[in-house]
């Protein structure tokens, strides 16, 4: 598994910015498709909203990616 950390600089972060961002997918726009395909889930469960609000604290995986926001 492949482990990144993400360092929020705000109070949230939605859902595909921060796979954006953290490389995962080219676009915001992609981040909203790789959503919805229901191959994501925040701290061990299911997301469906693309712009769901990740906090500090919480992880994201994605296939054999981990990441952990703080």
């Amino acid at each position: 598994m492949q482990s990144t950390t993400f360092e929020l600089t705000s109070e949230f972060i939605e859902l595909n910015q921060l796979l954006k961002l953290v490389g995962v997918v080219d676009s915001g726009g992609a981040g909203k498709h790789v959503v919805a395909s229901g191959d994501v889930s925040v701290d061990g469960k299911k997301e469906l909203r693309k712009t769901a609000k990740i906090r500090a604290g919480q992880v994201v995986t994605l296939g054999d990616i981990r990441i952990q926001v703080r």
